[in-house]
């Protein structure tokens, strides 16, 4: 018996977003897709970068420990990008998520890291095989939100888990591979969009490409706020599979973006972006298919350096614009938004004071100070966490680090009033789910009627495209 992977990729930057920061790769060996995040290019850096760390594993063999050939991929992929960021320390806090396959016959080793999501079918069940690395996810397993809620959570964007340059342990497991299999790979611009049960049905469709077309087809639908990108795959007994990759997405030229029909969401599409020009094909050598395959890498790893070089110049120059907004500590300890980025050129400020703590419109009776918060929570203020919008930022501060305050900031029993109830649900005593190396706070020492717990020891991190 040989089994191959028969597949098909699509990218999508959907019917909002500016740019696609997605970046996709899928050949007759590797599965990846990566999801960046960081504002203006910075996540499309990111995403090829990794993808572009992970590409050689295709032109290889796989060798009988697949998970260390896929930890020693990622891990230089996020030292590529802590190397950009000690270039440029503005672009600290760029990263991306990253879900990806290495098949070899029998077996397929599996490494993910934050939301981005892959999907099994066999048998005739369709089942979610990664775990959300996301703020939302751990209050759904805690079962402090349902999922009615988790869906449309203010917080659902906001990572645990991305290769952002610092240390991170990625999720690594081995499954079998059997003749029949169908595997779902894609971006929260389409899990977040379409509901599982929609997934199921349109996963059905036979043809690889067809079907990829339709997932890209019902996320537009669904409103298309996300850049969408989609991996389908079928593991089948032939001779002989695909073996020419496909590279989408930030990493691509933009020819996976396929025209999708007459249907509504089409014509949305149509009137935001024009289709992309066919990439035209040029006349084949007859050599051998292995020589065929090694060139077109080298080829396609020498663009992608190309790429990454040329789009790190240009965003070196962007982020002197004050175009962004970030959360940082002010000169008296409080937790405050800047408009612009940290740091400074030949003495000059690149950022300037927008808002405290509180709310301009509101009578400030307790600034959150940075000695209030956790380490993690302080360490990343310290050093700026970058958001888009003001409203983005005024919401990190409302609706997550008020969360973050240190136990003893609570008042005792008896002693100052309860503060009003937020939409933000009271931790449980116990933890079915915790980070690793995280310790369950319990709250059973705690007065009625306050919050003196927080979600995660682990410092969040905006999710993929905000």
């Amino acid at each position: 018996m040989t089994l191959v992977l028969r597949y098909a990729a699509r990218s999508d930057r959907g019917l909002v977003r500016s740019s696609n920061q997605d970046s996709v790769y899928a050949g007759p060996r590797l599965l990846a897709l990566a999801d960046g995040m960081g504002g203006h290019a910075a996540g499309e850096v990111a995403s090829k970068v990794v993808i572009a760390s992970l590409a050689p594993l295709d032109d290889d063999e796989p060798g009988d420990d697949l998970l260390a050939q896929l930890r020693e991929a990622v891990a230089n992929g996020n030292a590529a990008i802590a190397e950009l960021v000690s270039q440029d320390p503005d672009l600290d806090g760029m990263g991306t998520t990253l879900t990806a396959v290495l098949f070899a016959g029998t077996r397929l080793g599996l490494v993910h890291v934050g939301d981005s999501r892959a999907y099994l079918l066999r048998g005739g069940q369709f089942a979610q095989i990664t775990r959300d690395d996301s703020f939302v996810n751990e209050l759904l397993e805690q079962g402090r939100i349902t999922p009615e809620e988790a869906a449309v959570h203010p917080q659902r964007s906001l990572l645990l888990k991305a290769l952002t340059g610092h240390e991170v342990e990625p999720s690594l497991t081995v499954r079998e591979a059997r003749a029949g299999d169908r595997y779902l790979i894609c971006s929260d611009g389409l899990s977040g969009m379409v509901s599982d049960e929609t997934l199921a049905e349109a996963v059905q469709i036979p043809d690889p490409q067809q079907c990829a077309d339709r997932m890209i087809e019902l996320a537009l639908k669904g409103g298309g706020t996300d850049n969408v990108t989609v991996i389908i795959a079928d593991v089948v007994d032939v001779d002989f599979g695909e073996d020419a990759p496909i590279v989408g997405g930030a990493a691509g030229d933009g020819s996976d973006e396929r025209h999708q029909g007459d249907s509504p969401a089409a014509r949305a599409r149509a009137l935001t972006q024009p289709p992309p020009q066919p990439r035209p094909e040029l006349p084949q050598p007859q050599v051998d298919p292995k020589a065929r395959r090694r060139k077109r890498f080298r080829w396609l790893a020498g663009a992608l350096v190309v790429l990454v070089v040329l789009a790190a110049a240009a965003i070196a120059t962007r982020y002197f614009v004050l175009s962004q907004y970030y959360v940082g500590e002010g000169a008296d300890g409080e937790v405050v938004i800047y408009r612009g980025v940290p740091g400074s050129i030949l003495g000059i400020d690149l950022h300037a004071y927008e808002q405290g703590s509180c709310p301009p419109s509101q009578v400030c009776t307790d600034k959150l100070r940075v000695t209030q918060l956790q380490e993690d929570a302080r360490l990343a203020v310290q050093n700026g966490v970058k958001k888009d919008s003001l409203d983005e930022a005024r919401k990190y501060i409302d609706d997550f680090l008020q969360l973050r305050k240190r136990l003893n900031n609570c008042a005792p029993a008896g002693g100052l009033p309860s503060p009003t109830p937020t939409s933000t649900p009271v931790t449980p005593t116990t933890t079915p789910s915790a980070p690793a190396g995280s310790t369950a706070p319990s709250s059973a020492n705690q007065p009625a009627g306050r919050d003196c717990s927080t979600p995660s020891s682990t410092a969040p991190t905006t999710g993929g495209g905000n």
